[in-house]
C-alpha cells in the first residue's frame, strides 16, 4: 500500500513543528507528510504527544515553531482563512462533541448549511445518506443523550463526512466507549479507510492499526521515533522504545 501512496500528492505536511506546555516539550521537531488517500495511524504511550499532534493539524492547539501545510496552504493563525481551511479538515473527538440541544439530523446539517452554504433540503438528504452509511439512519430525530456512546460516535463521523473534508482527524475515537461499542465504530472507520478517505488516527486499538493503516507512526516523548507499514512495524520494530511498547501491550 505504501508504495502506491508515494505517487500521490502530499495533503498534510508538517515541518520542524515544536510545541511546549510550560516546561514540557510535547512536540519535538515533528516532520510528517500524509498523502491523499493515505491512512496514517499514530500510536505510542500516554503523554507521547499523539493527541497534541492531531489537534495541531487544524490549529486546535497552537504551535511555537515550524510549519503545517494543508493541501498546499500554510495553516493560518486565525480568522476566516483558518475557518475555511478547518472546513476541509474533519475532526472526530474522543468525547463525541455533539450539540446536546440539537437532534442528530440538526447536528449533521448545521456545518454544511452554515459553512458550505448548502440548502436545507440538500443538507438533510446528504445527512440521511451518511447516517445510513454509518448504520444509525433510524436515530435521526433523536437527541445525543438518547443514543449509546457508539451511536453518538458514529453520528460524529457522519457529521465530519457531511462537510466533504479532504482529511479526517480521529483523536482516540474509541477511548470513551464501552468495550462492546468499540467494534461498531472501528468497523465504520475501516470501511471509510477502504473507501479512500485520507485519515490520521490516534488510537490504542492495535487491531485497527494492523487492519486499516497504510503507515504506522510510533511516538514517544514528543518525537516520531519510528514509522513503517503495519506489517513491518508490528513484526519487526526497529527501535528499542517501540519493541518495549509492543511487548507491554501485546502480552496483556
Amino acid at each position: 500500500m505504501a508504495e502506491a501512496v508515494r505517487g500521490k500528492d502530499p495533503l498534510i505536511v508538517l515541518r520542524d513543528v515544536n510545541k511546549h506546555f510550560g516546561d514540557l516539550h510535547v512536540l519535538r521537531d515533528i516532520n510528517l507528510t500524509v498523502h491523499t488517500g493515505e491512512v496514517v495511524v499514530i500510536i505510542g504511550p500516554s503523554g507521547s504527544g499523539k493527541s497534541t499532534l492531531c489537534r495541531a493539524i487544524n490549529r486546535l492547539e497552537t504551535i511555537e515553531s515550524g510549519d503545517i501545510v494543508v493541501d498546499g496552504q500554510r495553516l493560518p493563525e486565525e480568522g476566516r482563512q483558518l475557518a475555511r481551511l478547518r472546513a476541509d479538515v474533519g475532526m472526530v473527538f474522543q468525547s463525541f462533541n455533539l450539540f446536546s440541544h440539537k437532534t442528530v439530523l440538526e447536528n449533521i446539517t448545521l456545518g454544511p448549511m452554515r459553512v458550505r452554504k448548502l440548502g436545507k433540503a440538500a443538507a438533510e438528504e446528504r445527512a440521511v445518506a451518511l447516517l445510513e452509511r454509518v448504520g444509525v439512519a433510524g436515530q435521526k430525530d433523536k437527541y445525543p443523550a438518547q443514543l449509546s456512546g457508539g451511536q453518538q460516535q458514529r453520528v460524529a463521523i457522519a457529521r465530519a463526512l457531511a462537510m466533504d473534508p479532504k482529511v479526517i482527524l480521529f483523536d482516540e475515537p474509541t477511548s470513551a466507549l464501552d468495550p462492546e461499542m468499540i467494534n461498531e465504530v472501528l468497523d465504520v472507520m475501516t470501511s471509510l479507510a477502504r473507501s479512500g478517505m485520507t485519515m490520521i488516527v490516534v488510537t490504542h486499538e492495535m487491531g485497527f492499526a494492523r487492519r486499516a493503516a497504510d503507515r504506522v507512526i510510533f511516538m514517544a516523548d514528543g518525537r516520531i521515533v519510528e514509522e513503517n507499514s503495519p506489517g513491518e512495524f508490528f513484526t519487526s520494530p526497529r527501535s528499542e522504545r517501540a519493541r518495549d511498547f509492543l511487548s507491554k501491550i501485546i502480552t496483556h
